[in-house]
């Protein structure tokens, strides 16, 4: 017996057992003699074998044909021009083991969707649970001091502008949030235009160093160059976007360092890219938080994250951007010890 045999096949061993049980019935009744008869047991089988292939291999395609194309509408997305559709099928061929095969395809096609929708459904869950959470803290701290100043705090002068400031920089966290949240949709909608040009990284991160000097001494922490740092290197990227992520990495290594600590910031050829490492001897990481850090709204100290201000977006939304660049960026840390961010860009 043929494994997985072709229409045709099927249609011709159907055929050779009708004529030869045909033969054996037309002997039994007729009772020809060889010398007589010998024409006739030849022809005979011959026109039942031929007329029974014939039969036989017209209503298999049609059969097959008609249940193939049921399962094809039901598995295919793409409608079919006329001139597309095929007018039947290769009998020389397995069609049923093909069909397996693309039925096969399809499931687990399906499977890849439905897991990836239980995914996003998953993910927009959490999304808009951690949205609630991370709006709710400023609302209800702006609701407070209103309603207060409202119930007469306003005409107490020890408490109406102390009041009216704080609620001001709660005002400016929201903003903060909600810009972020633009800029997380822009990026992962892929709206995200670069404009790529060459520039020199090194005159960058002076320049970020001059914006963030303030907030850094009031930590009284430093910002330098790593050894062998001094040369200037040029790479190819989008010099705004750059300077975000720079400012995003050098800024969190001054609010989450020791007091009297240092940022250091190195650069390292690594032949067609150049890495760029921000690091600091600040509080470190823990070794299980690590793996979540660019995820957006997580904070490893809750508590003082939300003290230190800030939306909870920055570092997600710095590895969008150097995805963005076609690039990767990594963290080591260690508790106590500090944390080093690193990023390639394309050298130019």
């Amino acid at each position: 017996m043929m494994k997985n045999p072709t229409p045709r096949q099927i249609a011709l061993a159907s055929a050779i057992l009708l004529s030869a049980y045909s033969l054996v019935f037309y002997i039994g009744v007729t009772n020809l003699e060889f010398v007589s008869g010998w024409l006739a047991w030849i022809l005979f089988p011959l026109t039942i074998l031929g007329l029974a292939y014939l039969v036989n291999l017209y209503y298999l395609k049609k059969y097959i044909y008609r249940k193939v194309k049921l399962i094809y509408k039901t598995i295919h997305r793409h409608k079919r021009s006329p001139d597309e559709k095929a007018p039947g099928i290769d009998v020389d061929n397995n069609i049923i083991e093909e069909v397996e095969k693309e039925v096969n395809a399809w499931a687990a096609i399906q499977q890849q969707e439905l897991d990836r929708f239980r995914a996003w459904a998953d993910y927009r869950r959490k999304f808009v649970g951690d949205i609630s959470h991370e709006l709710k803290t400023p609302i209800f701290t702006i609701q407070g001091y209103l309603h207060t100043l409202l119930d007469g705090g306003l005409y107490d002068d020890k408490v109406n502008m102390t009041f009216l400031k704080k609620a001001a920089k709660n005002v400016d966290r929201l903003y903060t949030i909600v810009e972020d949240l633009s800029a997380i949709a822009r990026l992962e909608a892929g709206n995200l235009v670069l404009e790529m040009q060459a520039f020199d990284i090194k005159e960058l991160t002076e320049e970020i160093f001059e914006d963030l000097e303030i907030k850094a001494r009031e930590k009284e922490i430093i910002l330098e160059f790593k050894d062998g740092a001094s040369q200037n290197y040029k790479v190819l990227a989008d010099r705004e976007y750059i300077r975000q992520v720079l400012t995003n990495l050098i800024h969190n290594s001054i609010k989450y360092g020791n007091s009297g600590g240092k940022t250091k910031v190195g650069f390292y050829d690594m032949d067609k890219n150049m890495l760029i490492e921000v690091a600091d001897n600040g509080i470190g990481i823990p070794k299980n938080h690590l793996l979540h850090v660019f995820d957006r709204f997580y904070r490893v100290d809750k508590s003082r994250s939300r003290a230190q201000g800030g939306s909870g977006l920055g570092l997600s939304i710095v590895k969008h951007i150097i995805e963005a660049h076609k690039q990767t960026i990594n963290v080591r840390s260690t508790p106590g010890v500090g944390s080093t961010f690193g990023f390639t860009l394309e050298k130019a």
